[in-house]
């Protein structure tokens, strides 16, 4: 505490001292694109122009729908769009600073009313989802919020927690809870293209972890999706994350040196050749590594007791914008992690990530390298298709610990290498209807050798053992019809085959948009969905003991399925201010159970760190989820902002007993109040504070069975009561001090995280201790602050 106090001091010294010597205005260029919202194709000739300068600086877009906007005044400022026919979008907000170009692809929407009339797309319409055919439950974020908002750490998955619908269980991972829904139910797409988890410390079928690869100081605006959402997103049940990586700087080279949370790390970026286009190609590319183990070091309890954290991680992009030949983009995206826990018996902390009485070695790898070419016919007609190569890995060393020894008891080695690739045609008929159908074929590569020491058996008993191939193929087709400005309507089918038992499923989805008056919509939507389990789970084998023998008794398991149902109204109080609700309900048919185990049901796949190992699954078991979701926004403006989302949902399963329990995911309500003010202390100095508050229902528990746990010196549940109870409610604040400071050549940013500052306890789990006979308890994370500094030039 004393540290973070001289911390915080010399912040604040930092900050009067440029105050006090700013005295020339400093100025910064705006670049960017300017496209048709359907196809892409960029539009020659449109205008655009900073908002309340004087004189007024404006320009035109290129044959290329390119523009550049010089010596802009730093600071918040706003830019207007517009281009004849089509309606003009106004973008308030936009901080431009010293050390970097500010860089934005626009997207202009072409006017299905009459030509004379002018409609405005202010701030409006700035939460609504970068995919138009996205009606409902789904919105854009930015960068910038990814690190505003307090206890986001530059993490997507940490931002979006805070939005309606969304919960996390785990303070040690991001983890993303949608609509009561297991987080196995998400998808991660990358430019288009869909990647497995792209998380440090991340296990094969799971879809988060505790430090994201996903590095925000690349990321574009991104979309975010929480239910029924469009036919080209399949083989996901909750939700999905479609990311988008910025292009690099085509005008000059720009560096970005940075430390905080996610690592230390250095970025580049600018062009790399003039094409005969009159174009530029440009590259990106962003290194960092652990920071962990400096805070460690300082003495900040990171929740790992003491274990040290090691990642490293990587993320490029190459963009060459062709006209004739199309443009090409080419990425990467590629992460190391390692970590041993419990191997020091002399750690006795408790922490959210290894149970007493075990020790554990784990390790995990991803690489992606994809490539996308897009290319235009016409100017309405647009062809784009992806190829990409994935690696990833894991690997899991679990020894009990017995009277301070070691004892082998899980080793685990699985490796996925994934072929896909996608094409999807879009063809724009008119102002009023646009078609597209794509096809998607993901050929997997699987290599996973798993074991147990059995205390039935007393060996090693192997409960998978795989080396092959497996595909998923997709086609989808999706039509959008305007009625006017007022009505939108939205249809979709996606179909899906899995080559190795053969099942097909067909999937049709459909939502509509109404605007009801001035300031208010309505929206709705319908859609069926499938997924494939996790890959390991078709070659579970079980053991016969009686003819030393294994039998795989999964691999006829069929897709889970469920049919999502949204209703939702949205009023606009002002440009800056809205009010959403969404009710929802989503009905889940086909979830793996199994007949010796009643209680069991995949659809809690996802509460703990791995898989559950169960052989002998069958396609009978349900769940459903309902609840109402309530946004009250107001976006970032005369220098503050607030957002408070609240939900209240119930989440429901069966197992083959066909009784009706909790889901381990079943909160019951999660609130969350975010809020933000930034004083402009000068020309060059801005000092922002945020603060974040989450109250939500505690994580549901199956309790231990103690006399049993006494009996044979280990953690035995009773899963007659699971998930009957819960913990205590999760309560946490988060408060943020920010400083970014402009500087004649470059630009600095400091920044304080001071994570749960009330130093609440929120109970996580409770275990046994089998070595001391005892029950232990382990709480969510306390009182931590995280820095953050950055320099870009």
């Amino acid at each position: 505490m004393k540290n973070l106090l001289t911390s915080l001091i010399l912040i604040v010294a930092i900050a009067f001292n440029n105050h006090a010597f700013a005295t020339d205005e400093m100025y910064q260029n705006i670049r960017g694109t300017v496209t048709d919202a359907v196809t892409g194709y960029p539009i020659p000739g449109a205008t655009v122009i900073i908002q309340g300068t004087s004189p007024l600086l404006g320009t035109m877009t290129d044959a290329n729908g390119k523009f550049e906007l010089k010596r802009v005044p730093l600071g918040r400022q706003s830019v207007e769009i517009s281009f004849l026919g089509y309606e003009t979008r106004f973008i308030s907000g936009l901080l431009l600073i010293s050390g970097k170009e500010l860089s934005l692809e626009v997207k202009l929407e072409e006017k299905v009313t009459s030509i004379g009339e002018v409609v405005i797309t202010a701030d409006s319409k700035k939460a609504e989802a970068r995919n138009e055919l996205a009606m409902v439950s789904a919105r854009t974020f930015s960068v910038e919020e990814t690190e505003r908002f307090a206890g986001s750490l530059g993490d997507p998955a940490r931002l979006v927690a805070n939005y309606a619908g969304v919960m996390t269980q785990n303070d040690s991972r991001n983890d993303i809870i949608i609509r009561g829904n297991s987080p196995t139910g998400v998808l991660w797409r990358l430019e288009g293209i869909e990647i497995p988890n792209p998380n440090h410390f991340g296990a094969q079928g799971t879809t988060g972890g505790p430090v994201s690869m996903v590095n925000n100081n690349l990321l574009a605006n991104s979309d975010f999706l929480t239910g029924a959402f469009p036919a080209e997103y399949g083989n996901a049940l909750s939700g999905v994350f479609d990311i988008n990586l910025r292009s690099g700087n085509a005008n000059e080279h720009e560096f970005t040196g940075q430390i905080g949370f996610n690592g230390f790390e250095g970025g580049i970026e600018g062009p790399i050749m003039k094409l005969k286009n009159g174009q530029s190609a440009s590259f990106l590319a962003n290194y960092r590594y652990s920071t962990l183990e400096l805070m460690n070091d300082m003495g900040f309890n990171i929740g790992t007791g003491a274990a040290i954290p090691r990642y490293k991680d990587l993320t490029f992009l190459v963009d060459v914008p062709g006209k004739k030949a199309g443009r090409i983009k080419l990425f990467g995206l590629w992460g190391n992690s390692s970590i041993n826990l419990g191997r020091d018996l002399t750690d006795t902390a408790e922490n959210q990530y290894n149970q007493r009485g075990t020790a554990t070695d784990f390790g995990s790898d991803l690489g992606v390298i994809g490539m996308t070419h897009t290319y235009y016919f016409n100017e309405k007609t647009r062809l784009k298709s992806a190829l990409s190569y994935q690696y990833s890995r894991s690997s899991a060393t679990l020894d009990s610990v017995k009277n301070e020894t070691f004892v082998p008891f899980v080793r685990q080695n699985e490796k996925e290498i994934k072929l896909s690739f996608s094409s999807q045609l879009r063809k724009k008929f008119s102002a009023s209807d646009n078609l597209s159908a794509g096809i998607i074929i993901d050929n997997y590569s699987i290599n996973y050798l798993d074991s147990v020491n059995s205390r039935d058996y007393g060996r090693f008993i192997t409960y998978t053992d795989i080396d092959g191939k497996m595909t998923l193929f997709r086609g989808y087709t999706q039509w959008q019809h305007k009625f006017g400005s007022r009505f939108t309507t939205y249809s979709g089918i996606n179909i899906q085959h899995f080559a190795l038992n053969g099942e097909t499923a067909i999937e049709p989805r459909l939502a509509m948009n109404l605007v009801s008056s001035e300031k208010g919509s309505f929206n709705a939507g319908f859609g069926l969905h499938s997924q494939i389990q996790a890959k390991g789970t078709y070659f579970f084998q079980e053991y016969d003991s009686l003819s030393d023998s294994y039998s795989r008794t999964n691999e006829d398991l069929k897709f889970t399925k469920s049919a999502h149902f949204v209703l939702g109204y949205q009023h606009q109080l002002s440009n800056v201010f809205r009010i959403k609700v969404e009710t929802y309900y989503q009905q889940i048919y086909k979830a793996p159970v199994k007949e010796s185990f009643s209680e069991f049901s995949l659809i809690n796949y996802g509460d703990q760190f791995g898989a559950p190992i169960e052989d002998s699954l069958v396609n009978k078991g349900h769940g459903k989820n309902y609840g109402v979701e309530l946004t009250v926004e107001k976006f970032l403006s005369q220098g503050w902002y607030f957002l408070f989302t609240s939900s209240v949902f119930n989440s429901k399963y069966t197992g083959y007993d066909k009784v009706w329990r909790n889901t381990a995911f079943n909160g019951n309500y999660v609130f969350n109040l975010l809020g933000g003010y930034e004083f402009r202390l000068s020309e060059k100095t801005l000092l922002t504070i945020d603060i974040k508050t989450v109250w939500a229902g505690g994580k549901r528990y199956i309790p231990i069975n103690l006399a049993e746990s006494v009996a044979k010196k280990e953690d035995i549940r009773d899963w007659s009561n699971a998930y009957n109870n819960k913990y205590g409610d999760y309560f946490r604040s988060d408060l943020r001090f920010g400083l970014k400071m402009n500087m004649k050549r470059f630009s600095q940013e400091w920044g304080i995280d001071l994570q749960n500052i009330t130093g609440y306890k929120s109970l996580f789990i409770e275990g046994f201790d089998g070595n001391k006979g005892e029950t232990y308890k382990v709480y969510q994370q306390g009182f931590v602050p995280m820095f953050l500094y950055r320099i870009q030039f």
